[in-house]
């Protein structure tokens, strides 16, 4: 075989040819306009998210899709640098399809502005998406079966730090059986990119039990100066105190 053909003369051409030799030119295709238009474009976060939502709205993996009133995917900053991770939800979130609603969302909310963050600024989801009937512990094969959700947003979102709020959400994101009293007061890393994961009270632990809120305002000073919010306003334990 000659060289390039496109690098041949035509006397060349001509004199491989008398040869009994093939002439090898490469053969380039050019995409038409209407081909173009046709290619499939990148998928992009915003379609990761809808095919996730879409995904876990129509689960059936457990038997909570035959009792729940609507699926709570989650809510907030898709690009946050705190990640909220409750346990469930409630009959307020079944009935509203949004995480910590009611006076724990309300207390939730005051916590993270004690922290200088709005509800907008972080991503707030729960272990479960669907809530268990009678507001019972998830059992271990549901939060199994919810798994690969929660992952998937986590991996999306790609939150510089994980709040656990609530010992269910700490021992299934550790995979430990600890008492959250001991998990407390420490940096965790979670997953193999091993984001920091700070360990807290669920709000609605501390409206059951008021005089625990000074230890949840340690757990957000610790998350604090791990991964400082994005707002630089003072913190007002107060704020806390008051709910």
């Amino acid at each position: 075989m000659a060289g390039a053909g496109p690098q041949l003369s035509g006397r060349q051409k001509v004199a491989l040819e008398a040869m009994a030799i093939d002439v090898w030119t490469p053969r380039i295709e050019f995409m038409t306009p209407q081909a173009q238009a046709q290619a499939p474009a990148p998928a992009t976060a915003a379609d990761e998210w809808g095919a996730l939502e879409r995904e876990a709205l129509a689960c059936t993996n457990c038997v909570l899709h035959q009792t729940r009133t609507r699926v709570v995917f989650g809510v907030g900053d898709r690009q946050a640098r705190w990640l909220v991770i409750g346990e469930a939800p409630g009959a307020d979130e079944d009935r509203q399809g949004e995480p910590f609603v009611g006076r724990a969302g309300q207390l939730l909310n005051e916590m993270l502005r004690a922290a200088g963050l709005d509800r907008e600024q972080v991503y707030i989801a729960n272990i479960l998406k669907c809530r268990p009937p009678e507001n019972r512990d998830p059992k271990p094969e549901e939060s199994a079966r919810c798994e690969g959700y929660l992952q998937r947003q986590i991996a999306l979102v790609q939150p510089g730090l994980v709040l656990a709020v609530g010992r269910i959400a700490a021992q299934n994101l550790l995979r430990e059986d600890t008492p959250l009293s001991n998990l407390r007061g420490r940096v965790h890393r979670y997953g193999p990119a091993g984001i920091p994961l700070v360990v807290t009270y669920h709000p609605a632990y501390l409206l059951r039990s008021p005089g625990q809120k000074r230890k949840a305002w340690e757990d957000l000073c610790l998350a604090m100066a791990t991964v400082p919010p994005l707002r630089s306003t003072a913190p007002a334990q107060a704020a806390i105190d008051e709910r």
